[in-house]
């Protein structure tokens, strides 16, 4: 069994999230514990309530939100009953007994899994600490869980093969509810890819017909760092109303979206020169950009030209679906930039749209995985998982590093 923890700010937003999929068929709430209702009796503010209510005893506490998702090794499809206990039996060891928390059973991946909201603010106001919770806790509940029940063990699980994808899936307007839409694409592009700027950003989101705007930069929003999210028809156009970065669930916006930048500076890193192998081997001979484009994209590798309404090529993007990252031509060196392709490309009089190629369905998200499947190098989707976990975390650790080296400097000075 594998357990996820997410902490935040928003006890509405995480039982958003799961009554949206309770709406669409694809969970049910099958636990409500320290409820005075069943389950099938609460309403959405009974649901609510019970925990913003122990949220209010705290106002000094902000993050007061606890979203867990047990995750379940494929084939091992549990009865209700035995997920109850499992679940009961988490919390108990997460230190979350005697709290109020809600268990959604979740039916959209290709393996069973669980989602489990609560808060950490206590009838008397005092809150349960989240320090070290993941590491120490909810690693001695799982294991203790998966002895009690006999489960694949979580170091198991990514020696499985046959796990189903579910991928993200283009936002088409008027088909579904907009703001979820765009949320679960904004989600999953942000944590999954390593970009550096809105543009390339916008690179991987445009391909789920999602971008996110800043404004122009004469405008109010742009001056105050403001950031929303419009949905674009086929022909890269917006439609309808933005969504404001701060009202989705995660809050991906610019002040957030400026980390990440600094963060995948970082962890782009060790994949700039894999990609650049894999483009000098197409670089072997000129072709045209059509061409181009279709060679490298049987690598996992998209190519967004850029031209004026001259036809002139003045800026070229390489997102890696496989490595999940986002670079410039010009960040991989003069060689890749689009003056110097410009020149090598044979002429084929094709007009390339602005960024609107949509991605190469092989190499689409995945929902919640908790089994494996192996990439080239035989690592599977789990060790990528937690590899880029430990990556984050040790780039926050050499951010944060660098960040005292300035102070003392400064301090010498």
């Amino acid at each position: 069994m594998v357990a996820k923890i997410k902490t935040g700010r928003s006890i509405i937003g995480a039982i958003n999230y799961n009554e949206h999929k309770v709406g669409l068929g694809k969970a049910e709430l099958i636990l409500a514990q320290g409820y005075l209702k069943d389950p099938l009796d609460l309403t959405f503010n009974d649901k609510l309530e019970r925990l913003t209510d122990l949220a209010k005893r705290n106002q000094l506490t902000l993050v007061n939100t606890l979203h867990v998702s047990l995750n379940f090794a494929v084939g091992e499809n549990l009865d209700k009953d035995i997920l109850q206990q499992i679940a009961d039996d988490y919390m108990e060891g997460l230190g979350f007994g005697k709290q109020p928390y809600l268990v959604y059973q979740h039916h959209d991946a290709g393996h069973p899994h669980l989602h489990i909201v609560t808060t950490n603010i206590k009838p008397d106001g005092k809150r349960i600490s989240f320090h070290l919770l993941a590491n120490r806790a909810s690693e001695s509940a799982r294991k203790q869980v998966e002895l009690t029940y006999d489960l694949v063990k979580a170091e198991d699980q990514g020696k499985q093969q046959n796990v189903i994808i579910k991928p993200l899936e283009q936002v088409d307007y008027g088909k579904s509810e907009l703001k979820r839409s765009i949320t679960n694409v904004v989600t999953e592009v942000v944590r999954a890819y390593k970009f550096t700027s809105i543009p390339e950003l916008n690179a991987v989101l445009n391909q789920y017909n999602v971008t996110a705007d800043r404004g122009s930069k004469d405008s109010r929003m742009y001056e105050k760092n403001g950031l929303v999210y419009w949905v674009l028809d086929e022909k890269g156009n917006k439609l309808g109303v933005p969504i404001k970065a701060s009202s989705i669930y995660g809050k991906p916006t610019m002040k957030a979206l400026e980390d990440r930048f600094r963060l995948n500076e970082m962890l782009r890193k060790p994949l700039k020169d894999q990609l650049k192998t894999t483009i000098d081997k197409a670089l072997l001979k000129p072709m045209s950009q059509s061409a181009f484009q279709k060679q490298l994209k049987t690598e996992g590798i998209q190519v967004i030209f850029r031209q004026n309404e001259e036809g002139r090529l003045y800026g070229i993007t390489f997102v890696d679906h496989k490595a999940k990252a986002v670079f410039n031509g010009s960040d991989l060196g003069k060689t890749y930039s689009a003056a110097s392709l410009a020149g090598w490309f044979k002429n084929d009089n094709t007009t390339f749209k602005k960024e609107t190629d949509k991605v190469n369905p092989s190499y689409n998200f995945t929902d919640n995985i908790s089994g494996s499947q192996s990439n080239s190098s035989g690592e599977s989707l789990l060790d990528m998982l937690f590899k880029e976990e430990q990556q984050d975390m040790a780039a926050i650790g050499r951010l944060t590093q660098n960040k005292r080296k300035k102070k003392r400097k400064g301090h010498s000075l």
